[in-house]
């Protein structure tokens, strides 16, 4: 069993990162998922820019071959030689998990495995796989605090011989962090904007900075519920900005329609007030977002959660089929359910 904190990661990467094979990055900080996989990939003993030691695949690929990770890992390279098999867009799919438990269990000799997932909760199967096997290293990525912004800006400003004062710090602070490639792009984008100066003055920052510092695809989703247009399309574009695949907005959204299903269903069976409901199935909600909950729950009947549910099924399955309109079929479907729940509110 091997967790690794945030704190813990940079003296992981130069010491440890070679005694294991299989990694699952998760967190609600997407960015920093993708980045912290980069660089274990960047250690592996495979030249990234080789397509037959590198193996990218989109969880939609195993979608349709549950059984692929299984007879990659299996496979021997053309060439010979170090594999590395790198799986994004993950959730937690029970088929997935069950082909890492069964790799989990012997010695891959000249094969690595990257999974990048989303924010896995406490309990969930790949979380616990992840966090109770040996040969398995769980990398939780959440949102930077100060510490890891304030150094994340000092490297990127040193490289180009930059200095900022107090109050810069303070403001640019503010602006980011949501997102840790959101926010390094940001800082590199100020650090270009004052490039030739000796120091970078707080009206630099207001003027050359978007507000990154709450990227989530949980806004979306609570924005989607609220039925509020602006808010969901705003949060839409700090995601694509950010490079955060859009399908996991639609999966994200799916799984909170599944759960507005459940407990609309125990409501209406049992004759629950929607406060009661929520003690039961709302407990892992952030206390932020169970308002919005509770208010969906009174504004969407079983019959209506049931056809968004479908609908939102329907154009998963379609963004599968067409991958190269993913973007477009999502977007379009969220909106219309966004719109929907305008109309309800």
């Amino acid at each position: 069993m091997a967790e690794i904190k945030s704190h813990e990661f940079e003296g992981f990467l130069q010491r440890s990162v070679s005694a294991y094979r299989i990694f699952v990055i998760y967190g609600p900080d997407r960015g920093l998922v993708s980045e912290r996989a980069g660089q274990i990939a960047g250690k592996s003993r495979v030249a990234l820019d080789d397509p037959f030691s590198l193996v990218k695949l989109d969880i939609g690929d195993l979608q349709k071959d549950p059984g692929r990770l299984l007879d990659e890992a299996g496979a021997i390279g053309l060439f010979g030689g170090e594999k590395l098999l790198w799986v994004r867009g993950v959730a937690n799919e029970k088929y997935l998990v069950d082909a890492l438990d069964h790799l989990s269990q012997k010695p891959l000799d000249a094969t690595s495995i990257i999974v990048e997932a989303g924010d896995l909760k406490k309990g969930t199967l790949l979380r616990k796989l992840a966090e109770g096997t040996r040969s398995i290293v769980a990398i939780p990525c959440y949102s930077d605090d100060a510490r890891a912004l304030n150094g994340l800006i000092d490297n990127e400003l040193a490289s180009e011989g930059l200095r900022i004062t107090p109050a810069a710090r303070q403001v640019l602070i503010g602006l980011i962090g949501g997102d840790r490639l959101a926010s390094r792009n940001e800082v590199r984008k100020l650090a270009l904007y004052c490039r030739g100066m000796e120091t970078i003055e707080e009206h630099h920052v207001t003027e050359i900075i978007g507000d990154a510092s709450a990227i989530s695809v949980d806004d979306a989703v609570d924005a989607i519920l609220s039925g509020n247009t602006s808010n969901f399309l705003h949060a839409m574009q700090k995601i694509t900005t950010s490079k955060t695949a859009v399908f996991l907005v639609i999966q994200a959204c799916l799984k909170q329609f599944q759960l507005l299903d459940a407990m609309r269903a125990e409501m209406d069976e049992k004759r629950l007030q929607t406060a009661q409901v929520m003690q039961t199935h709302g407990r892992h909600l952030h206390f932020r977002r169970k308002p919005i909950i509770e208010q969906a729950l009174r504004t969407w009947n079983a019959d209506a959660i049931s056809r968004e549910t479908s609908r939102l099924q329907s154009a998963i399955l379609q963004t599968r089929r067409r991958q190269s309109l993913e973007d477009s079929i999502a977007l379009q479907t969220l909106l219309s359910t966004t719109l929907q729940s305008g109309r309800k509110g």
